[in-house]
């Protein structure tokens, strides 16, 4: 399997640094569970080969390798894929870290049974190639799991991040799915506790779509 790689501008090198410097001061930056979205779903498919992009201290990638999935995880913070390592190895399972940015990392078409993009939010005209990357990622009778915050969630719900162009909604995630079969694309409700024990709701974009064989 090949995957392509091209060289990221300063910006990025600069946001990889921020991402460094979040993990080092919270290692467990997003909890070690996976979300209820991703495991609902994945839990329903046949394992097989999955690519996490964007997979941050690897909580998804390491539960779906504790699920019988060949996971590759791709971040570019080598502080979260450390953390990801060992949590992998403390759990007994294999996954295979690429430190690369997602921005610039191509992977190889029609090669991964599960693509995942949990949260990835990145500004929209940033976020459409590495969609239709991960999109032709998908192998025939494969799925496309995307869960992110919803453009809803701004006024609507809790969390997440304040600008509109880093959400995500169900028209730009279809547009890309030419050759799919869409079984989920909607706005969901998350519980969410806050430090004050309430429980409200971060509004979700959830994304499940097979692409068609032949």
């Amino acid at each position: 399997m090949t995957e392509e790689h091209t060289e990221a501008p300063a910006e990025q090198r600069d946001s990889q640094a921020m991402w460094d410097a979040r993990y080092e001061e919270k290692p467990a930056l997003w909890g070690d569970d996976p979300n209820l979205f991703v495991a609902h779903h994945a839990t329903s498919l046949p394992p097989g080969t999955a690519l996490d992009l964007g997979c941050g201290d690897g909580r998804h990638a390491v539960w779906l390798a504790s699920q019988g999935w060949q996971v590759t995880a791709v971040d570019f913070s080598a502080v979260a894929l450390a953390r990801g390592a060992e949590v992998a190895a403390q759990a007994g399972v294999t996954v295979t870290w690429v430190e690369d940015d997602v921005t610039r990392w191509t992977p190889t078409p029609a090669a991964y049974d599960l693509v995942l993009l949990a949260y990835l939010q990145l500004p929209s005209e940033v976020f459409a190639p590495v969609l239709r990357a991960a999109v032709a990622a998908v192998a025939p009778g494969g799925h496309l799991l995307l869960v992110g915050h919803h453009t809803d969630n701004l006024e609507h719900g809790v969390g997440g991040p304040p600008d509109r162009d880093l959400l995500q909604d169900e028209e730009q995630v279809l547009a890309a799915l030419d050759g799919f079969t869409v079984h989920r694309a909607e706005r969901a409700p998350r519980p969410v506790t806050g430090e004050d024990g309430q429980t409200r709701h971060a509004l979700d974009l959830v994304v499940l779509a097979e692409r068609r064989q032949g």
